[in-house]
């Protein structure tokens, strides 16, 4: 059921707050043997939770309009008492002894945590290949979801997830998975708990089965964080009513290289249906060429590479973390639990952070990726001097078979390549589902807005979801 249906259902005394969590459980239970979207069921907190929340609404106090609803994390959002891995070995078995601001605002709005969901070793890739193996795609078990987090709204055991996104590992899941999900701008939603690689590029941000829904989480989790010294936001969002179905005025740019290359007629002529669907709504959309396009992943891969080896230097063997058995000497401790605990893309990420930072590559490097991003948050300034959104496609491709790029990860970075930009400029994008291959994988695309412009965004998003009915599509070779 949709979220905030579900809360009035509650609201109304039709449903109590311990049947959606039982509910919401049993259904876990069933699918997820089949598709590795959650690593921990937390039952007994959850029910607990849940009776605390059926107390207030019987007490007839205030609640927020999510009050009740399940809710699922990634696992690298810190929850305290309830295991937090990162889906790695290396923090397998850790159990915070705090919670993450967004979780603070979840259980305040009288939202209950229900578990936590699989993702990439420290969300270091773009399958999903954590401690849990590989999250399998609903659309096609074949295949992968990206993150547990998406797959788990698409098989509809949870109405709603948080996720972090990095460099698009928020947007693509959603494409892959036919989901709808909002990266907010860098600020915008406190960090303090989440366990990022790279803490300049990463943002907590929704996931659920349409924008709406996405809107109400947002506005609890947004806001100013005294924990956080780069949560510069005073108060959180606040957003309208849905806009209707006109974009009278709107000017959209659509940068006509990202459908160069490797992209797929698929989603191209997807994505260019989506473009059809705006400009029917009244908006002007005018093609222009996306400057700095060679440039972009390389010095994203520099900067989150080196974030990462800065990083993962805590984890050592005696501070924080795994640490082997087999260790001898205080040498060992660090080299055998480190070789022990990481998976191999972090390992490779490490040793090409640790590269770039290194004397006598710093100036080649890591300083030139730095002017690039200062280059790209000019370009997009620039640019939203004559539009109000960037649209574009999330991905090249839909999503891969599992294992298929596995052996080559230049080819998987490269599904990066129309989502990396947006957060080297820290900006905000909504993913939305725009169509399906011809094999009936789901396709998404993106809206970019300004920073800070959330609230004109997620109306553009409204516009095109009351016009389609993509969201409301659910997997049919998969989980059903």
């Amino acid at each position: 059921m949709n979220a905030l249906k579900l809360t009035e259902s509650i609201k109304n005394r039709e449903i109590s707050v311990a049947e959606v969590v039982n509910s919401c459980i049993q259904k876990i239970e069933e699918i997820n043997p089949q598709i590795n979207a959650f690593l921990t069921i937390s039952k007994e907190s959850a029910l607990e939770k849940a009776a605390m929340v059926q107390a207030q609404i019987d007490n007839g106090e205030s609640v927020s309009p999510l009050a009740g609803v399940p809710i699922a994390l990634k696992d690298n959002i810190s929850t305290k008492d309830i295991e937090t891995s990162c889906s790695s070995k290396m923090l397998s078995g850790y159990s915070p002894i705090y919670n993450a601001t967004v979780v603070d605002k979840l259980e305040s709005a009288g939202m209950i945590v229900i578990g936590k969901t699989n993702m990439d070793e420290f969300a270091m890739g773009a399958s999903a290949i954590g401690i849990n193996d590989t999250v399998r795609n609903p659309w096609d078990l074949s295949r992968i979801a990206g993150d547990g987090s998406a797959a788990a709204i698409a098989a509809g055991t949870v109405p709603l997830t948080l996720a972090t996104d990095a460099g698009g590992s928020l947007r693509q899941p959603c494409s892959f998975c036919g989901v709808t999900g909002i990266k907010p701008t860098y600020g915008a939603v406190s960090r303090y708990g989440a366990i990022t690689a790279a803490p300049s590029l990463d943002q907590i941000g929704t996931i659920a089965g349409d924008i709406n829904e996405n809107v109400a989480l947002l506005s609890i989790i947004s806001g100013p964080d005294n924990m956080d010294g780069t949560c510069v936001m005073d108060k959180p969002f606040e957003f309208g009513t849905n806009a209707g179905e006109r974009l009278d005025g709107i000017k959209i740019g659509l940068p006509r290289n990202y459908f160069d290359g490797e992209i797929s007629n698929d989603v191209k002529n997807a994505v260019l249906a989506g473009v059809a669907e705006f400009e029917a709504a009244g908006a002007s959309v005018t093609e222009f060429e996306m400057p700095l396009m060679e440039y972009i992943l390389p010095a994203f891969y520099i900067i989150s590479c080196a974030e990462a080896s800065s990083n993962m230097a805590k984890f050592d063997g005696l501070r924080y973390g795994y640490r082997s058995e087999n260790a001898k000497s205080l040498s060992e401790v660090y080299r055998l639990s480190r070789s022990e605990g990481f998976g191999l893309e972090v390992k490779r990420r490490i040793m090409s952070g640790s590269f770039v930072l290194s004397s006598g590559h710093y100036d080649a490097f890591y300083k030139k990726a730095l002017q690039v991003r200062a280059q790209v948050k000019e370009t997009y300034n620039k640019l939203f001097e004559r539009f109000d959104f960037i649209l574009s496609p999330i991905s090249p491709a839909t999503a891969s078979k599992i294992g298929e790029n596995i052996d080559e990860p230049l080819k998987m970075y490269m599904n990066d390549i129309y989502t990396a930009s947006v957060n080297l400029a820290g900006l905000p994008a909504v993913a939305m589902p725009c169509g399906f291959d011809e094999s009936g994988l789901p396709i998404g695309l993106q809206l970019i807005g300004n920073s800070f412009s959330e609230a004109k965004l997620i109306t553009a998003g409204q516009v095109f979801q009351t016009r389609t009915d993509y969201h409301i599509a659910r997997p049919t070779g998969g989980v059903a």
